[in-house]
């Protein structure tokens, strides 16, 4: 009797023979090292770039800093006003009486105004008349002319008083308004009104509507001192 085939999902598994090994797995073809690879890859990548970009932003900026380090600011110019002498309520002294020895010498100062606080720019001159011990032998005024904003000039060139200001008659100094042309006379007084208080620095020549303000001036021992102004 013929022998019926096996049909194949039946068939009868291979009998294992000892010492012989079945058929080898398959390997995966994919390596496991490689998104190591690729990652460090990547990272030498980033800073590569990163190592350029900094290289190159230094490289541009060192010439701005070397051009910026060789700029050197000037200084401000001095105030030729910081050495010249501000007479306060507390240090009223603006000068020695030997400083102005001589007839017709001046110097200009600083007084403060004791309703403003302003520091008001002044002159004082040595008269040729009365005692260098005296308050009498000497006349401060104020160099803001009264009315204006102009300021007032003590003129010595006695040229200058013949040609500038066209006062023919000038034989000794003045004080003068640049901006009116109007001279006062600092041996010459006048009364203000309405009150008539008398004044030194009578005007000889001009429209100004009265003399300079006066600064209150006292002796003290051998100093000057500038008590206020008018």
């Amino acid at each position: 009797m013929a022998e019926q085939p096996t049909p194949a999902h039946l068939k009868a598994e291979m009998p294992q023979i000892p010492g012989v090994g079945g058929p080898a797995p398959r390997r995966s073809a994919r390596n496991p090292m490689l998104p190591v690879i690729m990652g460090l890859a990547l990272v030498g990548v980033v800073l590569l770039l990163a190592v350029r970009w900094f290289s190159r932003s230094k490289f541009v900026e060192a010439p701005h800093e070397e051009q910026t380090a060789q700029i050197e600011v000037p200084p401000p110019p001095p105030d030729p006003n910081a050495a010249l002498p501000h007479a306060t309520e507390s240090n009223p002294e603006i000068a020695e009486v030997t400083a102005l020895a001589k007839p017709w010498s001046s110097l200009n100062f600083f007084v403060r105004n004791r309703f403003t606080g302003e520091n008001i720019p002044a002159t004082i001159i040595r008269l040729p008349i009365g005692s260098p011990a005296a308050p009498g032998g000497y006349w401060a005024f104020s160099r803001k002319a009264p009315f204006g904003t102009c300021e007032l000039e003590y003129v010595t060139d006695l040229s200058r008083l013949r040609t500038e200001y066209e006062y023919q008659a000038a034989n000794h100094p003045l004080v003068g308004n640049p901006c009116t042309h109007t001279l006062y006379d600092p041996l010459k007084t006048t009364t203000i009104p309405p009150d008539n208080i008398w004044a030194r620095g009578a005007i000889v020549q001009g429209g100004d509507l009265r003399p300079p303000l006066a600064v209150e001036l006292k002796i003290q021992g051998k100093q000057i001192q500038a008590i206020r102004s008018e």
